[in-house]
């Protein structure tokens, strides 16, 4: 069963939109879904029912609620690519953090879920590592997350697992980003990297022209039993 909810912000002023998918049955915990920059398209709706059918709660909030509310888009159409983009450069992911917090906070006191987890693509990869950083999250997973390399200042305050799935040939994170990653979370008992030989940005997409069958089920495969190990 799935459903629009609204969230309240952690200041109380406003409301997040979000997509919510229940189990049929009792849910074992939850798992946030952090869009790319796409919005809450038929692709990450198909994903938040995909954990449904696994018996997660799963909720994807609107990411571009302040200034695009309810915009869903195409990556294989090239207008809506760029419209997309643009979205990114007006996109505070300070106060995305914010809003995962707060949908954090609305799963665990009003539906009664103990542990809460989160599974991001892109920006939503970013959003990822951010709240694996900055929040009480139990879990983390980034999709070939942008802008990771930006941001390792914070990876001392990982305290809680987190999982980064990283193509080789990600067009948006080249080698050198690859490299700063890899150097600086290796060394991290809480981190987990997977390395992509040669696939790219987007390969684990629900379905279009970007998606890679193989690597993406080996990718669901990991977070799968990552998340089943860390939210048990």
């Amino acid at each position: 069963m799935s459903e629009t909810v609204q969230i309240p912000s952690l200041d109380g002023g406003e409301t997040i939109p979000a997509f919510m998918a229940r189990p049929s049955g009792a849910a074992k915990a939850a798992v946030i879904v952090i869009p790319e920059i796409f919005g809450i398209n038929p692709g990450i709706r198909a994903r938040c029912e995909r954990w449904a059918a696994a018996g997660f709660l799963a909720i994807a909030p609107d990411i571009f609620w302040r200034f695009a509310p309810g915009v869903e888009l195409d990556p294989d159409v090239p207008e809506q690519f760029q419209q997309a983009l643009g979205y990114f450069g007006q996109y505070d992911p300070n106060a995305g953090v914010y809003d995962i917090e707060a949908t954090i906070k609305w799963l665990r006191a009003t539906q009664g879920i103990a542990k809460v987890g989160c599974a991001g693509y892109c920006l939503g990869g970013r959003l990822a590592y951010m709240v694996a950083a900055r929040t009480d999250i139990d879990a983390s997973v980034g999709y070939y997350g942008v802008m990771i390399d930006t941001m390792l200042n914070e990876a001392h305050a990982i305290a809680r697992p987190l999982m980064l799935h990283i193509p080789t040939a990600d067009h948006f994170v080249g080698p050198d980003a690859q490299a700063a990653i890899h150097a600086e979370l290796g060394k991290n008992p809480r981190v987990t990297l997977y390395d992509y030989q040669g696939l790219d940005h987007g390969f684990a997409t629900e379905s279009g022209n970007r998606r890679n069958e193989a690597g993406a089920e080996i990718a669901d495969g990991r977070t799968m039993a990552f998340l089943d190990e860390h939210l048990a």
